[in-house]
């Protein structure tokens, strides 16, 4: 982590670099594929909207990385900013698709590989006939992630009072989460349009959920342990592991969303790259600048925006839904909780005012 306070486009200098760096690669990268300018400033493009796909998918993982790492020394604050980002970036966004295609068409690696740069259609092909599963696992991931924050009794602060209130009062009730979760898998499951495909949706989705709970009771054991042989080490290798899990399900999307714009690996592998560096620029600054504190229901926006991707997710199971849908909404939504912050903020000072008077 940074120390001591900087200017705003401080955060987003390696972001910067980053950018340049990708952008002269996808340069080079369409001069060797295509040998003409047009078709070389046409990869340019396609790589600065992936980086901006990437980045509106992603403001809501920011917030809620930012909301983990407020609990983690500084070491392992460091360790995810550093290691974790080399997992988002190598891994989810070249290795997690190159898996994908070693599963589904039993292949080697080096097969897929070989796939990905000689024959991309075919390459996405076998990804667009994973999405059902992948759709339905990271949907009942990030369900999990969002209904385990509203449904918990400690939480006083509430943005949309008549919802999470209720929901603060029923989480008394153990279990509750869990239960909608597999309400809504069994829902979805039943809407598929073959046996199969309810099959395949129903055990995808069930280990999601499970996935989850194996990762906070993991993550608790961990840190239990750590704590125990040293009081600094709280929040550490358990808090680690969950971002990692946690990025890789928002991962999804955009991994998946990208083959809408292009079949190769490689220009999704630079644009998706770029904007997870702006998501590490965005998790700093918000962890730095106390931003989570000053704008109190921005977290609680961030939370709503999973919570309906995760819908979205399973809703993809059925029909398919732009990416910008997704992005737009979850941005959207975080739009408006910072202004419900503002205006909240606004609120106080006025009331301060008064009763000085």
């Amino acid at each position: 982590m940074q120390t001591g306070s900087q200017s705003t486009l401080g955060y987003f200098r390696w972001a910067f670099i980053v950018t340049a760096l990708g952008l002269v690669l996808g340069v080079v990268l369409g001069w060797q594929m295509t040998g003409t300018i047009g078709g070389t400033l046409t990869i340019f493009f396609i790589c600065l909207v992936l980086a901006v796909l990437e980045i509106s998918l992603s403001f809501d993982n920011a917030i809620v990385n930012a909301n983990k790492l407020k609990e983690m020394t500084p070491e392992w604050q460091h360790r995810f900013l550093t290691w974790g980002i080399i997992i988002a970036v190598f891994g989810m966004r070249i290795v997690f698709p190159l898996l994908i295609v070693v599963v589904a068409a039993n292949i080697g690696p080096v097969a897929a590989l070989k796939l990905a740069a000689f024959q991309p259609e075919r390459y996405s092909e076998i990804m667009h006939d994973a999405h059902l599963p992948i759709a339905a696992f990271g949907g009942s991931f990030l369900m999990m992630v969002a209904l385990t924050y509203f449904f918990d009794h400690e939480k006083d602060v509430h943005w949309v009072r008549w919802i999470e209130k209720r929901m603060a009062r029923y989480a008394t009730i153990r279990g509750i989460e869990i239960g909608l979760v597999l309400a809504l898998i069994l829902i979805f499951s039943n809407l598929q349009p073959t046996e199969h495909e309810a099959e395949l949706f129903l055990v995808s989705a069930v280990w999601g959920l499970l996935t989850f709970l194996l990762v906070e009771v993991l993550g608790g054991l961990l840190d239990a342990s750590q704590e125990a042989m040293t009081t600094a080490a709280k929040g550490g290798l358990g808090a680690f592991l969950y971002l990692e899990v946690l990025d890789a399900s928002f991962s999804f999307d955009g991994v998946i969303g990208a083959f809408a714009l292009t079949h190769n690996l490689f220009i999704i592998a630079i644009g998706l790259g770029i904007g997870a560096m702006y998501v590490r620029s965005m998790t700093i600054m918000l962890v730095e600048k106390g931003t989570l504190t000053q704008y109190r229901f921005l977290e609680h926006g961030a939370f709503y925006a999973i919570l309906i991707l995760s819908v979205i997710m399973f809703a993809q199971s059925l029909f398919h839904i732009p990416e910008v849908v997704t992005g737009l909404g979850g941005a959207g939504l975080i739009g408006i909780s910072l202004c419900s912050s503002i205006r909240w903020n606004r609120r106080q000072v006025e009331r301060e005012s008064e009763a000085v008077r």
